[in-house]
């Protein structure tokens, strides 16, 4: 028995103890009510990696490259200018899809007694001029402090530019240091996780608990609002993209198969980058552009995890009774597609920037804990989404750069 439960993957353990929670809320609400301290130490453990990860992630991906900067420099500007026009086609897509289903509508986010401790939604909105200014920090240790995410995506671009100029002994030492937290910070969010299946089965008991099961009935319209932007994205975007490409379908769907079923799995892009770069090599795109794009690509290019934070965002909004108008929501957009870049391959990593962005648009974070009952669900399908758009991105460019090629050897990998 002992040896059947550690073999339990951590997604599996979530699943477990949504079920438990729903079944706890159900059947003894006040018990339920109690456990809710446990949500947010698990909340709070998530917003203390911010700083730490973000800042390390960013300037590892940028000046990490810095020696190869001139070589690469064309690849580097056409992989960001496509990514940048993929994801903004994804954050359009979710804010499409959640407008037109609007699965926020008669969600339940205000508890009683909690109203006066949330930020008043109908408070100072930003403007494109609020925040511009605010992107800017007087001092990263006060944009630390209060994990202002854009202020601290900022200043690590800014540092990391800084530091790729740099050459000798001192490049290096910052560089092996900020190698050096990223990595700890990648170990030190999977030991949060490990607390995720209490967290998530006390926000979930909460929820039911207090607002009853009819939550779940609305929270499963949004993991299917999720699931199906998300296809209506690889239908309408990455399908096309392929055929622009000339991308030979069948032979990349076998290769990216086995990849994309080790993201669903464990619901980190992580755990399946190795493979990818492997797979997509064999399929005939160069190791060079394998290299470079597919880590870029997990800084720049999180097309499930933006549409998902789109969707996320927009249905906190709708739960609370905020409207908000097209431009404040583009403005929301364009916060959340700069705040998302740099945290692929740390699992629920969409969390921590979405609860850090609701603050900033004075939308209840407290809406997180909600969310959290049926995250697993939809991390699972963002993060295949992530993998599956990288690979194609490492294909896309080795068109683009005329260097594809398939050896006929391998023309039947990985089928």
């Amino acid at each position: 028995m002992w040896t059947f439960l550690r073999r339990r993957t951590l997604t599996q353990w979530i699943l477990v103890a949504m079920a438990l929670g729903t079944l706890l809320g159900w059947a003894a609400p006040d018990v339920a009510a109690t456990v809710r301290p446990l949500a947010t130490v698990f909340l709070r453990m998530i917003k203390s990696i911010i700083v730490p990860l973000i800042f390390g992630t960013l300037v590892v991906g940028i000046a990490g490259h810095g020696d190869d900067l001139k070589r690469v420099g064309r690849l580097a500007f056409k992989a960001i200018v496509y990514f940048e026009v993929v994801t903004t086609l994804a954050l359009a897509v979710g804010l499409v899809m959640v407008n037109l289903v609007r699965p926020g509508a008669g969600v339940p986010l205000h508890q009683p007694g909690a109203a006066a401790s949330l930020p008043a939604p109908a408070g100072e909105r930003p403007t494109l001029a609020s925040v511009l200014e605010h992107i800017v920090p007087q001092s990263f240790f006060e944009a630390a402090t209060q994990n202002e995410v854009l202020q601290i995506v900022f200043w690590a671009v800014l540092f990391a530019l800084a530091l790729s100029l740099v050459r000798g002994r001192s490049k290096d030492v910052l560089l092996g240091v900020c190698e050096a937290v990223a990595e700890v910070m990648f170990k030190f969010t999977g030991i949060v996780m490990r607390f995720a299946p209490i967290g998530v089965g006390a926000a979930i008991a909460f929820t039911v608990g207090t607002s009853g099961l009819d939550v779940l009935r609305r929270l499963g319209v949004l993991v299917l609002t999720l699931y199906g932007a998300l296809v209506v994205f690889g239908v309408a975007v990455l399908l096309p993209v392929a055929w622009l490409a000339k991308v030979p379908l069948g032979r990349f769907l076998r290769a990216v198969k086995e990849p994309a079923l080790i993201a669903f799995s464990t619901a980190s892009s992580e755990a399946a980058l190795p493979t990818a770069m492997e797979h997509m090599e064999a399929i005939g795109v160069p190791r060079r552009i394998v290299a470079f794009v597919m880590p870029t690509g997990y800084s720049f290019n999180l097309d499930g995890s933006t549409l998902y934070l789109a969707v996320a965002s927009v249905f906190v909004a709708q739960a609370a009774g905020v409207t908000l108008s097209l431009s404040q929501q583009l403005l929301m957009m364009l916060t959340l597609m700069v705040a998302s870049k740099g945290l692929a391959g740390v699992p629920r990593a969409a969390i921590v920037i979405l609860s850090a962005t609701l603050a900033s648009f004075h939308l209840p974070v407290e809406a997180i804990g909600v969310l959290l009952g049926v995250d697993v669900l939809m991390d699972m399908a963002r993060t295949s989404v992530n993998l599956v758009g990288n690979c194609l991105a490492t294909v896309v460019m080795a068109r683009w750069e005329g260097e594809y090629d398939v050896p006929a050897n391998r023309e039947g990998a990985h089928s």
